[in-house]
């Protein structure tokens, strides 16, 4: 007999997170991509500054990204970090293969990083109204983690262009 941990949920509020939390999922391993892409070819004036913060920037964002899987799990879903499943459920566009400016990399990020959040904001929204506040409250630990993030990228942007 497999342990449901999630007992307290109906069937309607499990579907709607692990629903929601695999579309959080795919555009978050998009997001991970992105940055990886950035981090790897971005040039510039402030290049190692940049790239030593995409550094961590990732690994946070790995963190984000195996904490929404694990609640897919416990919830009793599958996490679809395939790649069929990050194509079909990622909601973030496809990352300029021709960015190579600091400038460029950093505008491209912080849109990324903004959409997922909105992303996460309406997921906190619809598991909340569904009552799985848990998940609710995974979504608020992992916005303010993104938002964060990119103020961070914003902010040393906006020194380099001083």
């Amino acid at each position: 007999m497999t342990e449901k941990f999630t007992d307290y949920l109906s069937d309607n509020a499990r579907e709607a997170s692990i629903n929601h939390l695999n579309t959080s999922l795919a555009t978050g391993i998009q997001l991970q991509l992105a940055i990886k892409q950035a981090h790897w070819n971005i040039k510039g004036p402030s290049f190692i500054g940049i790239h030593e913060l995409l550094d961590d920037v990732r690994a946070r964002m790995d963190e984000h990204v195996d904490v929404i899987a694990e609640r897919i799990v416990i919830l009793g879903g599958t996490a679809d970090g395939t790649l069929d499943g990050v194509e079909k459920n990622g909601k973030l566009d496809a990352y300029p293969r021709d960015a190579v400016h600091q400038d460029v990399h950093i505008d491209e990020l912080k849109k990324r990083m903004v959409q997922f959040v909105s992303l996460v904001h309406e997921g906190l929204k619809e598991v909340g109204d569904a009552g799985d506040e848990e998940t609710a409250d995974l979504y608020t630990a992992v916005s303010r983690g993104v938002s964060k993030d990119a103020w961070f990228i914003g902010a040393h942007h906006t020194a380099a262009k001083k």
